[in-house]
């Protein structure tokens, strides 16, 4: 029986991202979209969380949320648990993995949960299905148990890899950066879209590749599946339309000029690797050139970056000396925009540069500001 029932989701985000995500859900038709830390929470039925997943760029991950509620004793998280609706949701061959995830609560082993989490859930489908065992050989139902406080709240994965595995970064190279990341350094920038965009640090191209598709109108969820869609409760054909729908609205010819470059030539064998694989081939140019030699032909380029920040990269006096190559780069080019993610605290002291606009961000676990320089 295919389920239409209006439930509550969150679309998780990495701090600092969730207003991000929030705009993402607003625009795509989600006006009760309500961010908090760590996402933003959203109501619709699957079809619409699949549409989601599909479709955001910036978000880590859509969850449903199944229970939710103060749980101070392990009893209590049981019966939170059991008194779940899991039978409207999973079929008795469903695989229930169980993550879990405990902060500052009195509930602190996090072993303890996941297995008190997963007998609940299995003692709930026993009793809903009259059987005496569960033979798990479906459709992967990830079941993650968080405990904030004594908050805890039990949410189903409808996504399987996280919506960063886009399907094109097959390679990674040193220090790269997240797609969604970059997906949202994007979207903070000022470029529309519809003008140059150049990344004269681009290892191996995943911001060209994120802004290729945001140009282009592309959902970043195209090439890859996601575990909702093996759920026999949801709607098969209606998912399908949507991944039509989706593939309908791609226009690779609505991206403008979008290039790169690199003084690593390993970096840019991953990056000519990773447009192959995006299918973005003739679409982005780039070439082997130390920043401080670069000199564009257009005008009004929009300049987005994430240089080396001697935290990962090596000596961080050689980072600086690249910083400093920044404000001539501007100068080289009239009508331009100069956008960098940055952990470094004296970039602008070093560069000789005055931000216009700071976003605070963060690259993993590394705190970073997102500048915006005109």
């Amino acid at each position: 029986m295919i389920d239409t029932t209006i439930r509550t989701f969150i679309a998780t985000a990495s701090a600092g991202l969730e207003g991000v995500v929030k705009r993402e859900l607003i625009q795509l038709g989600f006006r009760d979209a309500r961010a908090e830390l760590g996402g933003v929470r959203f109501r619709t039925d699957f079809s619409g969380a699949f549409r989601a997943c599909m479709w955001l760029s910036c978000a880590d991950r859509v969850l449903l949320v199944v229970a939710e509620g103060r749980c101070e004793t392990f009893e209590e998280l049981f019966q939170l648990v059991r008194n779940a609706p899991w039978a409207e949701l999973m079929p008795r061959d469903a695989r229930i993995p169980v993550s879990g995830r405990c902060a500052r609560s009195r509930l602190m082993s996090v072993r303890d949960c996941q297995a008190i989490t997963k007998k609940a859930i299995v003692d709930h489908l026993l009793q809903a299905y009259h059987a005496r065992t569960l033979p798990e050989s479906g459709a992967r139902f990830q079941v993650d148990v968080a405990l904030h406080g004594d908050i805890a709240r039990v949410t189903l994965d409808a996504c399987g890899d996280a919506l960063n595995r886009r399907g094109y970064r097959t390679l990674n190279g040193e220090a790269p950066l997240r797609e969604t990341l970059a997906a949202a350094l994007v979207r903070l920038s000022a470029w529309q879209g519809d003008t140059p965009l150049h990344d004269p640090c681009c290892g191996t191209g995943t911001l060209l590749i994120e802004a290729a598709f945001y140009a282009a109108h592309r959902a970043p969820g195209l090439m890859r599946s996601f575990d909702m869609e093996r759920w026999p409760h949801v709607d098969a054909a209606a998912l399908e339309n949507i991944r039509k729908d989706a593939q309908a609205q791609y226009d690779p010819g609505r991206i403008p000029p979008i290039s790169g470059s690199d003084i690593s030539p390993e970096a840019l064998k991953l990056c000519r690797h990773h447009i192959r694989q995006a299918e973005l081939e003739g679409k982005i140019q780039i070439c082997q050139k130390d920043l401080r030699e670069l000199s564009l032909t257009q005008t009004g380029v929009c300049f987005l970056c994430n240089p080396p920040y001697g935290e990962r990269l090596g000596d961080r006096r050689q980072c600086e000396s690249l910083y400093r190559a920044f404000r001539p780069l501007m100068a080289r080019h009239d009508g331009c925009t100069l956008h960098v993610i940055t952990s470094h605290p004296g970039f602008e002291r070093v560069s000789g540069l005055r931000a216009q606009k700071r976003t605070r961000l963060y690259n993993g676990r590394l705190e970073c500001e997102f500048m915006r320089f005109v």
